[in-house]
């Protein structure tokens, strides 16, 4: 089954010198105009977020980059077609017997090089071994593939349809199979979903092995999530750091909340929001705003004016604290 190449510098709108930084803002800049929560046509947002989250985690990742650079340069040499078995032992292998995912959030493309192992045996959890005597019975390949979660899935929870497509041995025609996952509510990084009897074929009569599902957090424009625990940037202007305020923050799960920043806050001040985080059985996680002020580039005459008669006023002294 071929696989399709993915060009993830068109996706982000980028040239193939941007910096990291440059890397970073295009994500964001696109991120927030296809978020589901916020586009009008949430089927096609879900789609593109989901592409533009996949090239922001290639490329945003120094040695996913490197590996995706050469990738591409051998990509030309060979016309078109990936190169078979490309960075064998670097992680990446070939998907075993024809594996082929989607519904997961990612593409053939990413999962056959970049998902730590494509669809691959699960390690840990057996399956692929001979049962009983004389290799009669021949139990099914355990098989783990990578599944994008996003931060409003993991506050809420959903169901996804996950098809499985794979050829078989015996007629060497594409199967398809579809399967119900239910992502529950508070799922975090790293974490494994299985889906019994959706792995390999068995043979001989042996059972056939399980699907496993590892969580990959879909990066988000707005937060980062740390465990349970979520950070968010906050600018504030000079005059609202000074003399404090309260502003109105939607936090995820499609709650508004009064924050009230103390008179006096710095930049790199962190403010704790407690049980903002995302949901875990004994206690939700927190949301931590890290405050960053910034300053008018262009003022007015009668703007500067104020600033200097702040200044001439005023016996604070930053290099003193």
């Amino acid at each position: 089954m071929a696989v399709q190449f993915r060009d993830y510098y068109e996706v982000l709108g980028i040239a193939r010198d941007a910096s990291a930084a440059d890397v970073k803002k295009a994500f964001r800049k696109l991120a927030r105009v296809h978020h589901p929560d916020v586009a009008k046509d949430k089927s096609t947002a879900e789609e593109k977020f989901k592409e533009i989250n996949e090239a922001y985690e290639v490329l945003s990742d120094p040695e996913k980059r490197k590996k995706y650079d050469t990738l591409g340069k051998d990509w030309d040499r060979h016309g078109g077609a990936p190169p078979q078995g490309a960075w064998s032992g670097g992680g990446a292998q070939q998907m075993p017997e024809g594996f082929e995912f989607g519904g997961t959030g990612f593409s053939d493309f990413f999962e056959q090089y970049f998902s730590g192992g494509g669809a691959r045996r699960a390690a840990g959890y057996g399956g692929g071994g001979f049962a009983g005597t004389g290799g009669g019975k021949r139990s099914g390949q355990d098989i783990e593939g990578d599944l994008m979660v996003t931060l409003q899935e993991a506050f809420t929870g959903s169901m996804r349809t996950i098809s499985l497509r794979k050829a078989d041995p015996r007629t060497g025609q594409v199967i398809t199979d579809e399967v119900q996952v239910r992502i529950p509510s508070g799922i975090g990084e790293g974490q494994r979903l299985r889906v019994p009897g959706h792995g390999g074929n068995g043979s001989g009569g042996g059972e056939d092995g399980d699907l496993f599902l590892r969580v990959r957090m879909a990066a988000d424009p707005d937060y980062r999530v740390k465990g349970h625990d979520l950070f968010r940037e906050l600018s504030l202007a000079p005059w609202e750091a000074v003399l404090g305020t309260t502003i109105s923050l939607n936090v995820p799960g499609g709650k508004v909340v009064q924050l009230k920043i103390p008179a006096g806050t710095n930049s790199e001040d962190q403010l704790r929001l407690k049980g903002y985080g995302l949901p875990k059985k004994d206690a939700p996680g927190d949301l931590y705003v890290e405050i960053s002020i910034v300053t008018p580039r262009e003022v007015s005459a009668e703007e500067r004016s104020t600033w200097e008669k702040i200044r001439d006023n005023s016996s604070f002294n930053p290099r003193e604290h």
